[in-house]
Protein backbone atom coordinates (compact mmCIF):
# COMPACT_ATOMS: atom_id res chain seq x y z
CA UNK A 1 0.00 0.00 0.00
CA UNK A 2 1.16 3.53 -0.78
CA UNK A 3 1.29 6.16 1.95
CA UNK A 4 1.10 9.94 1.95
CA UNK A 5 2.55 12.57 4.26
CA UNK A 6 0.34 14.69 6.49
CA UNK A 7 0.98 17.71 4.24
CA UNK A 8 -0.03 15.77 1.12
CA UNK A 9 -3.24 14.57 2.77
CA UNK A 10 -4.02 18.11 3.97
CA UNK A 11 -3.76 19.40 0.40
CA UNK A 12 -5.84 16.52 -0.92
CA UNK A 13 -8.63 17.04 1.60
CA UNK A 14 -8.45 20.84 1.70
CA UNK A 15 -7.80 21.02 5.44
CA UNK A 16 -4.91 22.19 7.61
CA UNK A 17 -1.89 20.03 8.45
CA UNK A 18 -2.84 20.28 12.13
CA UNK A 19 -6.29 18.84 11.41
CA UNK A 20 -4.80 15.77 9.71
CA UNK A 21 -2.37 15.25 12.60
CA UNK A 22 -5.26 15.45 15.05
CA UNK A 23 -7.22 12.87 13.04
CA UNK A 24 -4.21 10.55 13.14
CA UNK A 25 -3.57 11.02 16.86
CA UNK A 26 -7.24 10.37 17.64
CA UNK A 27 -7.22 7.13 15.65
CA UNK A 28 -9.77 8.45 13.15
CA UNK A 29 -7.77 7.41 10.06
CA UNK A 30 -7.57 3.59 9.79
CA UNK A 31 -4.12 2.36 8.82
CA UNK A 32 -2.24 5.54 9.74
CA UNK A 33 0.94 4.95 11.74
CA UNK A 34 3.96 6.80 13.06
CA UNK A 35 7.54 6.41 11.88
CA UNK A 36 9.48 8.33 14.49
CA UNK A 37 7.56 11.59 14.63
CA UNK A 38 6.14 11.34 11.10
CA UNK A 39 2.64 10.11 10.32
CA UNK A 40 2.12 7.82 7.35
CA UNK A 41 -1.41 7.92 5.94
CA UNK A 42 -2.81 5.38 3.45
CA UNK A 43 -3.31 7.05 0.09
CA UNK A 44 -6.90 5.74 -0.09
CA UNK A 45 -7.87 7.03 3.35
CA UNK A 46 -11.13 8.95 3.59
CA UNK A 47 -11.53 12.15 5.53
CA UNK A 48 -13.35 11.43 8.83
CA UNK A 49 -16.79 12.95 9.32
CA UNK A 50 -17.25 15.32 12.25
CA UNK A 51 -19.73 14.10 14.83
CA UNK A 52 -22.04 17.06 14.24
CA UNK A 53 -21.66 17.03 10.49
CA UNK A 54 -23.86 14.95 8.19
CA UNK A 55 -21.70 15.58 5.16
CA UNK A 56 -18.56 17.53 4.38
CA UNK A 57 -19.20 21.15 3.49
CA UNK A 58 -18.21 22.02 -0.09
CA UNK A 59 -14.61 23.19 -0.32
CA UNK A 60 -14.21 26.57 -1.98
CA UNK A 61 -11.24 27.51 -4.10
CA UNK A 62 -10.06 29.77 -1.27
CA UNK A 63 -10.17 26.84 1.20
CA UNK A 64 -8.05 24.75 -1.13
CA UNK A 65 -5.57 27.55 -1.85
CA UNK A 66 -5.09 28.09 1.87
CA UNK A 67 -4.64 24.39 2.57
CA UNK A 68 -2.09 23.94 -0.24
CA UNK A 69 -0.24 27.10 0.79
CA UNK A 70 -0.05 26.08 4.46
CA UNK A 71 0.87 22.51 3.58
CA UNK A 72 3.58 23.47 1.08
CA UNK A 73 1.87 21.40 -1.61
CA UNK A 74 3.59 21.45 -4.99
CA UNK A 75 1.93 20.95 -8.34
CA UNK A 76 -1.59 21.94 -7.26
CA UNK A 77 -3.82 24.92 -7.94
CA UNK A 78 -1.90 27.14 -5.48
CA UNK A 79 1.33 26.40 -7.35
CA UNK A 80 -0.45 27.10 -10.65
CA UNK A 81 -1.89 30.42 -9.49
CA UNK A 82 1.45 31.64 -8.17
CA UNK A 83 3.17 31.11 -11.51
CA UNK A 84 0.37 32.08 -13.91
CA UNK A 85 -0.85 35.19 -12.10
CA UNK A 86 2.66 36.44 -11.40
CA UNK A 87 4.00 35.84 -14.90
CA UNK A 88 1.03 37.30 -16.74
CA UNK A 89 0.43 40.32 -14.51
CA UNK A 90 4.12 41.27 -14.64
CA UNK A 91 4.45 40.46 -18.34
CA UNK A 92 1.69 42.77 -19.52
CA UNK A 93 3.38 45.56 -17.53
CA UNK A 94 6.66 45.06 -19.41
CA UNK A 95 8.58 42.38 -17.49
CA UNK A 96 10.93 40.52 -19.81
CA UNK A 97 11.13 37.35 -17.75
CA UNK A 98 9.83 34.28 -19.56
CA UNK A 99 7.20 31.95 -18.20
CA UNK A 100 9.88 29.31 -17.58
CA UNK A 101 12.06 31.81 -15.71
CA UNK A 102 9.10 32.82 -13.55
CA UNK A 103 8.37 29.18 -12.77
CA UNK A 104 12.04 28.53 -12.02
CA UNK A 105 12.22 31.44 -9.57
CA UNK A 106 9.13 30.17 -7.76
CA UNK A 107 10.20 26.55 -7.62
CA UNK A 108 13.91 26.97 -6.87
CA UNK A 109 14.30 30.54 -5.57
CA UNK A 110 17.05 30.99 -8.17
CA UNK A 111 17.17 32.43 -11.67
CA UNK A 112 18.61 30.79 -14.78
CA UNK A 113 20.73 33.05 -16.99
CA UNK A 114 20.25 31.27 -20.32
CA UNK A 115 19.34 33.63 -23.13
CA UNK A 116 21.24 36.66 -21.83
CA UNK A 117 21.08 39.08 -18.94
CA UNK A 118 17.92 39.70 -16.97
CA UNK A 119 16.64 42.88 -15.38
CA UNK A 120 17.14 42.81 -11.61
CA UNK A 121 13.85 44.64 -10.99
CA UNK A 122 11.99 41.98 -12.99
CA UNK A 123 13.41 39.29 -10.71
CA UNK A 124 12.75 41.23 -7.49
CA UNK A 125 9.20 42.11 -8.47
CA UNK A 126 8.52 38.51 -9.45
CA UNK A 127 9.61 37.25 -6.03
CA UNK A 128 7.65 40.05 -4.40
CA UNK A 129 4.52 39.21 -6.39
CA UNK A 130 4.61 35.66 -5.01
CA UNK A 131 4.44 37.21 -1.52
CA UNK A 132 1.56 39.45 -2.60
CA UNK A 133 -0.46 36.42 -3.69
CA UNK A 134 0.08 34.89 -0.25
CA UNK A 135 -1.22 38.10 1.31
CA UNK A 136 -4.29 37.96 -0.93
CA UNK A 137 -5.01 34.37 0.13
CA UNK A 138 -4.40 35.08 3.81
CA UNK A 139 -6.62 38.17 3.91
CA UNK A 140 -9.16 37.25 1.25
CA UNK A 141 -12.11 37.21 3.66
CA UNK A 142 -11.40 40.73 4.93
CA UNK A 143 -12.95 43.82 3.29
CA UNK A 144 -10.65 45.82 1.03
CA UNK A 145 -8.96 48.49 3.13
CA UNK A 146 -6.57 51.35 2.56
CA UNK A 147 -3.94 49.66 4.72
CA UNK A 148 -4.19 46.43 2.70
CA UNK A 149 -3.87 48.28 -0.61
CA UNK A 150 -0.73 50.03 0.66
CA UNK A 151 0.63 46.73 2.02
CA UNK A 152 0.33 45.12 -1.41
CA UNK A 153 2.19 48.01 -3.01
CA UNK A 154 4.91 48.04 -0.36
CA UNK A 155 5.39 44.28 -0.75
CA UNK A 156 5.47 44.47 -4.55
CA UNK A 157 7.94 47.36 -4.86
CA UNK A 158 10.27 46.73 -1.89
CA UNK A 159 13.90 46.26 -2.90
CA UNK A 160 13.41 47.59 -6.45
CA UNK A 161 15.32 50.45 -8.03
CA UNK A 162 12.16 52.55 -7.67
CA UNK A 163 12.32 52.15 -3.91
CA UNK A 164 15.65 54.01 -3.89
CA UNK A 165 14.27 57.08 -5.68
CA UNK A 166 13.52 60.06 -3.45
CA UNK A 167 10.28 60.87 -5.28
CA UNK A 168 8.94 57.31 -5.31
CA UNK A 169 6.87 56.46 -2.24
CA UNK A 170 6.84 52.69 -1.72
CA UNK A 171 3.63 51.70 0.06
CA UNK A 172 2.39 55.30 -0.03
CA UNK A 173 0.40 57.30 -2.53
CA UNK A 174 2.06 59.06 -5.47
CA UNK A 175 3.81 62.38 -5.11
CA UNK A 176 3.78 63.29 -8.81
CA UNK A 177 0.89 63.38 -11.32
CA UNK A 178 0.69 60.48 -13.75
CA UNK A 179 -1.37 59.29 -16.72
CA UNK A 180 -2.58 55.87 -17.79
CA UNK A 181 -3.25 55.16 -21.46
CA UNK A 182 -3.24 58.89 -22.20
CA UNK A 183 -5.97 59.48 -19.61
CA UNK A 184 -5.50 61.88 -16.69
CA UNK A 185 -5.70 60.31 -13.23
CA UNK A 186 -6.45 61.66 -9.78
CA UNK A 187 -4.11 64.44 -8.66
CA UNK A 188 -1.68 63.41 -5.89
CA UNK A 189 -3.29 65.72 -3.33
CA UNK A 190 -6.73 64.13 -3.96
CA UNK A 191 -5.72 60.47 -3.98
CA UNK A 192 -6.32 59.72 -0.29
CA UNK A 193 -9.78 61.31 -0.38
CA UNK A 194 -10.79 59.52 -3.59
CA UNK A 195 -9.55 56.12 -2.39
CA UNK A 196 -11.42 56.46 0.90
CA UNK A 197 -14.62 57.48 -0.88
CA UNK A 198 -14.27 54.52 -3.25
CA UNK A 199 -13.75 52.07 -0.38
CA UNK A 200 -16.58 53.54 1.67
CA UNK A 201 -19.00 53.12 -1.23
CA UNK A 202 -17.72 49.67 -2.22
CA UNK A 203 -17.79 48.26 1.32
CA UNK A 204 -21.37 49.31 2.06
CA UNK A 205 -22.50 45.78 1.18
CA UNK A 206 -20.50 42.70 2.11
CA UNK A 207 -21.41 40.48 -0.84
CA UNK A 208 -20.43 41.56 -4.34
CA UNK A 209 -21.37 40.38 -7.79
CA UNK A 210 -18.98 40.04 -10.70
CA UNK A 211 -19.98 43.37 -12.26
CA UNK A 212 -19.47 45.28 -9.00
CA UNK A 213 -15.96 43.88 -8.60
CA UNK A 214 -15.03 44.90 -12.14
CA UNK A 215 -16.50 48.38 -11.60
CA UNK A 216 -14.35 48.77 -8.48
CA UNK A 217 -11.28 47.78 -10.49
CA UNK A 218 -12.00 50.40 -13.14
CA UNK A 219 -12.47 53.11 -10.49
CA UNK A 220 -9.24 52.10 -8.75
CA UNK A 221 -7.24 52.19 -11.97
CA UNK A 222 -8.64 55.61 -12.87
CA UNK A 223 -7.50 56.97 -9.50
CA UNK A 224 -4.09 55.34 -10.13
CA UNK A 225 -3.01 56.01 -6.55
CA UNK A 226 0.63 54.93 -6.79
CA UNK A 227 3.52 56.17 -8.90
CA UNK A 228 3.90 52.70 -10.43
CA UNK A 229 2.50 49.22 -9.84
CA UNK A 230 -1.17 50.23 -9.99
CA UNK A 231 -2.15 47.59 -12.54
CA UNK A 232 -0.63 44.72 -10.61
CA UNK A 233 -2.02 45.89 -7.28
CA UNK A 234 -5.42 46.37 -8.90
CA UNK A 235 -5.43 42.88 -10.41
CA UNK A 236 -4.37 41.36 -7.09
CA UNK A 237 -7.36 43.06 -5.47
CA UNK A 238 -9.55 41.72 -8.30
CA UNK A 239 -8.36 38.20 -7.57
CA UNK A 240 -8.90 38.66 -3.82
CA UNK A 241 -12.44 39.95 -4.23
CA UNK A 242 -13.39 37.06 -6.50
CA UNK A 243 -12.12 34.65 -3.85
CA UNK A 244 -13.98 36.50 -1.09
CA UNK A 245 -17.26 36.29 -2.99
CA UNK A 246 -16.79 32.71 -4.22
CA UNK A 247 -16.62 33.91 -7.82
CA UNK A 248 -14.28 32.23 -10.29
CA UNK A 249 -11.21 34.50 -10.48
CA UNK A 250 -9.32 35.22 -13.65
CA UNK A 251 -5.91 36.14 -15.03
CA UNK A 252 -5.39 38.66 -17.83
CA UNK A 253 -2.80 37.17 -20.19
CA UNK A 254 -0.98 38.47 -23.26
CA UNK A 255 -3.77 37.31 -25.56
CA UNK A 256 -6.35 39.38 -23.66
CA UNK A 257 -4.12 42.34 -22.76
CA UNK A 258 -5.21 44.77 -25.46
CA UNK A 259 -8.88 43.87 -25.00
CA UNK A 260 -8.46 44.46 -21.26
CA UNK A 261 -6.86 47.88 -21.74
CA UNK A 262 -9.48 48.86 -24.31
CA UNK A 263 -12.20 47.76 -21.91
CA UNK A 264 -10.78 49.92 -19.13
CA UNK A 265 -10.58 52.90 -21.49
CA UNK A 266 -14.11 52.52 -22.86
CA UNK A 267 -15.86 51.57 -19.60
CA UNK A 268 -17.80 54.82 -19.35
CA UNK A 269 -19.46 54.31 -22.73
CA UNK A 270 -19.49 50.51 -23.05
CA UNK A 271 -19.12 48.30 -19.97
CA UNK A 272 -19.74 45.07 -21.84
CA UNK A 273 -16.36 45.17 -23.56
CA UNK A 274 -14.38 44.79 -20.33
CA UNK A 275 -16.94 42.44 -18.76
CA UNK A 276 -16.76 40.10 -21.75
CA UNK A 277 -12.95 40.19 -21.69
CA UNK A 278 -12.90 39.26 -18.01
CA UNK A 279 -15.44 36.48 -18.59
CA UNK A 280 -13.23 35.10 -21.35
CA UNK A 281 -10.36 35.07 -18.83
CA UNK A 282 -12.69 33.33 -16.36
CA UNK A 283 -13.33 30.58 -18.90
CA UNK A 284 -9.59 29.96 -19.10
CA UNK A 285 -9.34 29.77 -15.31
CA UNK A 286 -12.25 27.31 -15.18
CA UNK A 287 -10.11 24.92 -17.22
CA UNK A 288 -7.55 24.97 -14.38
CA UNK A 289 -10.31 24.24 -11.88
CA UNK A 290 -11.67 21.41 -14.03
CA UNK A 291 -8.21 19.88 -14.30
CA UNK A 292 -7.67 19.97 -10.54
CA UNK A 293 -11.27 18.78 -9.96
CA UNK A 294 -12.26 21.83 -7.98
CA UNK A 295 -15.96 22.66 -7.94
CA UNK A 296 -17.08 26.21 -8.69
CA UNK A 297 -20.22 28.24 -9.08
CA UNK A 298 -21.18 28.69 -12.70
CA UNK A 299 -23.59 31.57 -12.30
CA UNK A 300 -21.41 34.63 -12.86
CA UNK A 301 -23.03 35.34 -16.17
Amino acid sequence: MAYLSVAEVAGKWGVSVRTVRNYCAAGKIPGAFLTGKTWNVPDNAQRPKRANQKADAPQTLLDILRAEKDGGIKGGIYHKVQIELTYNSNHIEGSRLTHDQTRYIYETNTIGMEGGAVNVDDVVETANHFKCIDLVIEQARQPVSESFIKLLHRTLKSGTSDSRKSWFAVGEYKKLPNEVGGRETTAPEDVAKDVRQLLESYNLQKEKCFEEIIAFHVAFERIHPFQDGNGRVGRLILFKECLRNDIVPFIIDEELKMFYYRGLHEWSSEQGYLLDTCRAAQDKFKKYLDYFRIAYRNDEE
